[in-house]
């Protein structure tokens, strides 16, 4: 009995994507993904581990760095677009893994190549992305998560989670992707 599976060695390990092309985890420049690949994962990854009070995408959030930001909106949708093929890895995992952290630095480096992102923009994006940690956390988890925020002078920024489905967190970082691009 021949069974394929969707994990396959080609010049490094490979995923197949929802659009049925393999992304090589270690030779992410040569993979053909697109960025409907990259709406589909992030839509369907719940944060924080999916440790909240409710399903709330990577896709969902990203709209929320975006909207954030007054400068380098591209950038901030795509910040973390790395995670479509990696998954949420949380913080303190990451910081235990240096290996991963290397493969999630090549892989973010062929994605920011593919759209022709500015690696610039990254101090603005992190703000962005900080800002809407702060605000995330008062919504999404228990009392008191957010206290970082104040100690850190992080001004929460003005988002309000709305727990999109995966469908409709999809859809609309497409549409706002459309929207930034020519």
């Amino acid at each position: 009995m021949n069974v394929q599976v969707a994990v396959k060695m080609k010049s490094g390990p490979s995923i197949m994507l929802a659009s049925g092309t393999w992304f090589d985890l270690l030779d992410p420049w040569n993979s053909e993904f697109t960025i409907e690949d990259i709406a589909q994962g992030l839509a369907n990854i719940c944060r924080y581990a999916g440790q909240c009070r409710r399903f709330y995408s990577v896709a969902e959030h990203s709209l929320h760095v975006c909207d954030t930001t007054d400068e380098f909106k591209l950038e901030a949708l795509l910040h973390d677009a790395a995670e479509a093929f990696l998954g949420d890895i949380t913080r303190p995992l990451k910081q235990l893994l240096p290996e991963y952290k290397a493969i999630e630095s090549n892989v973010e480096a062929a994605i920011f190549s593919r759209f022709g992102l500015d690696q610039a923009a990254m101090p603005d994006v992190k703000l962005a992305d900080l800002r809407v940690l702060a605000a995330e956390q008062s919504q999404l988890m228990p009392n008191g998560t957010d206290y970082w925020a104040a100690q850190s002078n992080i001004r929460p920024a003005p988002v309000i989670v709305q727990f999109l489905s995966p469908y409709e967190a999809r859809e609309r970082f497409l549409a706002k992707f459309n929207d930034l691009t020519p």
